[in-house]
């Protein structure tokens, strides 16, 4: 790693730290028997939860500007999920959707907690509705946002490149990352040029990593043939210049999971609570009162 690249690193995990702390979101760790989970909670500790889960190859951080308009009056959890962020690597674990479901499950249980609003983004939206079906109890609502885990009508830019055989994630050098991030989000925040580039370093240094992460969270079967056995409330949340995951893509889920509510953004991109955190939190929050009400 260059000199500059490892400021960038510096910067970057300072200045996340620090962005946690500010909006009241403590770092913790938390063992769930097979591996143990990087966490930021936050909230008061008798209020309703809500756990929020990242989609592959990202992590917590995703969430934190969203989280940061729940904290006031929602106990908020956010875990960064086996083989991600702090979380860390250790090949053989599993990272099927079903496998960092029972995981989430476990976290719960070693935290106290009994229900959850659970929302998850791409992969995250995947393992959010797995934990529904397989622990229906727990869940109170479900936010799938971009998720994927449901066939596509249509195919997304990203998938027709894996078609032709080409990866967009699993990337051989930084000259290809900036493609990548512009496919990831239409509205992305600010980020110096040299905190991207140790991004883009990790990122390429993880490959095999990420290529194994994706052949188990892809090898499994779609939730297609379940989706009215989900019986938590549901908002699906999309962006529609999505070039990740097709824009039609929202409407098998809405359509699937019975009472579904969906709510779109024309000018938001894979991942809308990190490039409109403020609006999609306040749709989430009018969500949340109209499944579970407060007295």
């Amino acid at each position: 790693m260059s000199r500059r690249t490892a400021l960038g690193a510096r910067v970057l995990a300072t200045a996340t730290r620090a962005e946690a702390r500010a909006y009241g979101l403590r770092e913790r760790r938390v063992d769930v028997g097979d591996t143990t989970l990087a966490v930021l909670e936050g909230g008061p500790v008798d209020a309703p939860v809500v756990v929020l889960l990242h989609g592959y190859t990202a992590d917590r951080v995703v969430w934190m500007r969203f989280a940061k308009h729940l904290v006031r009056d929602h106990r908020v959890v956010v875990p960064e999920l086996a083989g991600h962020g702090a979380s860390g690597f250790t090949t053989g674990t599993g990272f099927s959707a079903p496998a960092q479901a029972a995981r989430v499950a476990t976290l719960m249980e070693r935290l106290g907690i009994e229900r959850a609003h659970v929302a998850g983004n791409s992969m995250g939206g995947f393992v959010a509705a797995t934990l529904a079906l397989a622990h229906p109890d727990r869940v109170a609502s479900l936010l799938l946002s971009d998720a994927v885990g449901v066939a596509s009508p249509e195919p997304s830019e990203a998938e027709l490149q894996i078609r032709s055989g080409r990866n967009p994630f699993l990337l051989d050098d930084v000259a290809a990352f900036p493609e990548f991030y512009a496919m990831t989000m239409a509205r992305p925040p600010f980020v110096p040029g040299f905190v991207r580039a140790a991004i883009a370093e990790d990122y390429v240094s993880r490959r095999e990593e990420l290529e194994e992460i994706f052949t188990d969270f892809f090898g499994v079967a779609t939730l297609d043939d379940r989706l009215g056995e989900i019986t938590a409330p549901t908002l699906v949340m999309w962006g529609e210049q999505d070039r990740l995951v097709h824009r039609s893509t929202a409407q098998v889920w809405a359509d699937g999971i019975p009472g579904a509510r969906t709510v779109r953004y024309p000018d938001a991109g894979h991942m809308p609570m990190l490039e409109m955190p403020r609006r999609t939190a306040d749709d989430y929050r009018a969500f949340l009162e109209r499944v579970s009400p407060r007295p």
